[in-house]
């Protein structure tokens, strides 16, 4: 078994103090999914970017071939099964744009992401919440919807934390303060994650 995180930490020894948290990231996310869950993403500019790439990593394979389910593939048969791919339910809140405008337009617009939670999510969800400042109150406001509804919500930000922090139950603090360089650190965070999840449903 690969060890994905070993290997994270060897090319970027400055998330060495993130190795606990990634691991109770990856577990937080692990049981909803095992509890057939699903993985809300949100964030701001480049972080919004992030949410769709990681929503991406995982609803197809990454580094894995993935298998489909077997009842699945016995009801659509083989071409179609050949064509498909072994999925975990994540889904980009930035990337829903019509109602995102929708309700910016209508509505006040920092309660976009709170209102899509309330929308799509269920408890025992989780929402990944991004935010390099942890100070985003649109991703912020929507970690208050998703802890109310029994949501886990996890963090990813910069070294402070910010207030994001104090609404996760886990919150994974890059140590950098400068936005992007904190976005620099992000991407081999998530990808680690994709790949630990990845391992752990389709190895």
């Amino acid at each position: 078994m690969h060890d994905y995180l070993a290997d994270c930490l060897k090319r970027y020894p400055r998330l060495a103090v993130c190795e606990d948290d990634i691991k109770l990231l990856h577990d937080t996310v692990a049981v909803s999914f095992k509890n057939r869950g699903k993985l809300l993403i949100c964030g701001n500019g480049g972080s919004a970017s992030d949410s769709g790439h990681i929503a991406g990593e995982l609803l197809k394979s990454f580094c894995l071939k993935r298998k489909i389910d077997s009842e699945v593939q016995k009801a659509v048969g083989d071409e179609i099964a050949d064509n498909l791919q072994g999925a975990l339910p994540a889904i980009s809140l930035p990337d829903m744009v019509a109602i995102n405008t929708a309700y910016a337009n209508d509505c006040d617009s920092k309660y976009c992401f709170a209102q899509l939670v309330y929308g799509l999510g269920h408890a025992g969800d989780t929402l990944l919440c991004i935010s390099t400042s942890g100070n985003a109150k649109n991703v912020i406001l929507a970690a208050v919807v998703a802890g109310a509804m029994g949501i886990n919500v996890v963090g990813l930000t910069g070294a402070t934390g910010g207030e994001l922090a104090k609404h996760c139950d886990v919150c994974v603090m890059a140590p950098e303060s400068e936005t992007f360089k904190i976005q620099e650190l992000h991407l081999p965070i998530y990808h680690t994650l994709c790949l630990m999840l990845e391992q752990t449903f389709f190895a």
